[in-house]
């Protein structure tokens, strides 16, 4: 597949922005100072925004130039590159830049092809089971929706991950609260105390079992297990903070969403009260100026809020507040089969929507040393350039019955950010040949001569050589 440069996407987010504000191409070069004509070129993708008309748009238009630069149609168009892989559309050479000119032109219409390819997937999958189910009585409804997993994802990526109205409860429960950093246990407990007459008692395993936390409403009790870190605790107490104290704005928050089912609606309610806790535990202004002093060392910034590796890091992924931008990172966490339970576009970086990750990635090799943290170069096959943190996750519960499965995540952004980083020193700036070669997914990656192929790629027809064997799983008519 041809290589696109990501920034060609723009000129057609400057012609949707001048088409929503009622502009003629006329009246908006006469605005920024440039021709109408050359206007057009650029609507066209045929000359770049430079960063000097970027400056001049948020200017005139009083536009969020990090948010109006940022490519969030490119999740769009890697999400239709996997669809245009499947077998379906063999033999048919769609490129990468038919992909991005329909994103860019017609996003409704994009959006709408992944809707439906989504739509035949559960179909397929659902005739899948019907086959391989014998005397089947109950068969599963024909209603075709998103899983509800994906639509409370899409619902995080669309808002970047950051929910200004949260962030504005926690702060205001703080203030309230008078909560202290160092004291937050018992400050939480005081207030579930206080007002919302509800006491909070750490209880043994053998009294909890398989649950972390469970809320008695007739005796007002939040039972917490001793499983538990103290920064899970602490999470917990948060989360039934935010199902108590903020109940209202979790309901409008999930009303707006518009979810397709109720299972969607008590995931993302459940993801919004989590949010609501990890914005308690670290707040935010204070800790996007530690995360700047500490240049993003995850294991001070753990130390100085009391948290885990995990809450640090998602954390990180929400400081995108208007004028106190955080740098964008990328998260994803998986276990050790390569199962993904959580993910986070950012920077530009895509994941595979319907499949794994790319087994070069860093993350994957952080189970062979639990606790390390491991960094990596990664240069996609577009030429994008990411740094990526990773490192496995602390378990839950004690050595024979452990609550969770083992976890590993990968915290990452843009090269460019990764100046910012601590763990990025001696190696930002080495020839990008030094760089390890990963891709979204075998389907759409373009790397023929990768040993670690699980699939072809598409667009290149597969061969099978019966007296030669190379080192690459794969064969390909070139």
């Amino acid at each position: 597949m041809e290589r696109v440069e990501r920034k060609s996407m723009l000129g057609h987010k400057v012609r949707r922005y001048r088409l929503g504000q009622g502009l003629s191409q006329v009246e908006m070069a006469t605005e920024i100072g440039i021709s109408a004509s050359y206007l057009n070129l650029i609507e066209h993708n045929h000359r770049p925004v430079t960063v000097s008309l970027l400056f001049k748009l948020g200017q005139v238009f009083d536009i969020d130039l990090k948010a109006f630069a940022e490519d969030e149609d490119a999740r769009l168009a890697a999400e239709l590159s996997e669809v245009f892989s499947d077998q379906l559309f063999e033999g048919q050479s769609i490129s990468q830049r038919e992909i991005l000119d329909l994103v860019g032109s017609a996003p409704a219409a994009a959006q709408a092809t992944a809707s439906l390819y989504q739509a035949y997937r559960l179909l397929w999958e659902r005739m899948q089971d019907l086959t391989h189910t014998d005397g089947a009585r109950d068969l599963p409804s024909t209603e075709l929706s998103a899983s509800p997993v994906d639509a409370v994802r899409d619902v995080f990526q669309i808002q970047s991950n950051h929910f200004p109205e949260l962030e504005t409860a926690a702060e205001g429960l703080w203030r309230d609260a008078g909560l202290h950093r160092d004291s937050l246990f018992q400050d939480l407990a005081g207030w579930l105390q206080r007002e919302q007459n509800v006491t909070v008692r750490v209880m043994p395993v053998k009294v909890m079992g398989q649950s972390l936390r469970r809320f008695d409403l007739h005796r007002r009790r939040l039972l917490l297990s001793e499983a538990l870190l103290p920064s899970g605790r602490v999470f917990q107490m948060g989360v039934q903070a935010a199902y108590l104290g903020q109940a209202t704005l979790l309901d409008r928050l999930v009303d707006d969403a518009d979810l397709p089912s109720e299972e969607a609606r008590a995931l993302l309610r459940q993801g919004l009260a989590g949010y609501f806790a990890g914005a308690v535990m670290m707040p935010y202004e204070s800790f996007l100026e530690a995360a700047r002093e500490l240049r993003h060392d995850l294991e001070l910034l753990r130390r100085r809020f009391t948290v885990s590796f995990e809450q640090v890091s998602h954390r990180l992924t929400t400081l995108q507040r208007p004028g106190a931008r955080g740098v964008t990172f990328f998260f994803l966490r998986i276990d050790q089969a390569g199962n993904v339970s959580k993910r986070l576009s950012g920077g530009g970086f895509q994941f595979a929507r319907f499949g794994g990750t790319c087994p070069r990635w860093v993350v994957h090799d952080a189970f062979k040393t639990p606790g390390s943290i491991l960094t990596q170069v990664a240069r996609m096959p577009d030429e994008s350039t990411f740094f990526t943190v990773a490192r496995t996750l602390d378990t839950i519960g004690g050595w024979r019955d452990r609550l969770q499965p083992e976890f590993a995540i990968a915290l990452g952004c843009e090269i460019r950010d990764a100046k910012q980083l601590v763990y990025a020193d001696g190696l930002v700036g080495k020839r990008q040949d030094t760089a390890t070669p990963v891709g979204v997914s075998c389907r759409v990656c373009e790397r023929l001569d990768c040993s670690q192929r699980a699939y072809p790629p598409m667009n290149h027809r597969l061969t099978v050589e019966e007296h030669l064997k190379r080192a690459a799983p794969f064969s390909f008519a070139r």
